[in-house]
């Protein structure tokens, strides 16, 4: 697919456009308005049941089905200590180095 420069501009333009307005339009709407606190307490919940949604397939599925076994699906099991690290340290950086850890040892580990 060959377009040409005006055409590629357009199209970049409008994928910019779809990408930024979503986020411009309610920024702008609530600069200068705030919030119920009980709407803000809901939306601080927001990214993490996002990042939940997004990390629980990955997490529960192995090959296409729910595998739970210890040698299976090592990321289910390395992701039990990622939680505790993340939830009682409130540490995103030790969670990850910890996931990472023990996955890797349980690679090296089990085969």
């Amino acid at each position: 697919m060959n377009l040409e420069p005006v055409e590629l501009f357009l199209v970049l333009a409008g994928m910019a456009g779809v990408t930024y307005l979503p986020r411009l339009i309610p920024a702008l709407f609530f600069a200068s308005r705030s919030l119920p606190p009980a709407l803000e307490r809901f939306l601080s919940f927001v990214p993490t049941a996002v990042l939940a949604a997004l990390l629980a397939p990955s997490i529960l599925v192995s090959e296409g089905s729910v595998r739970i076994g210890l040698a299976e699906n090592v990321f289910l099991w390395a992701s039990v200590p990622a939680f505790v690290m993340a939830w009682r340290f409130k540490s995103f950086f030790g969670a990850v180095i910890l996931g990472m850890a023990t996955v890797a040892l349980a690679r090296f580990f089990l085969g």
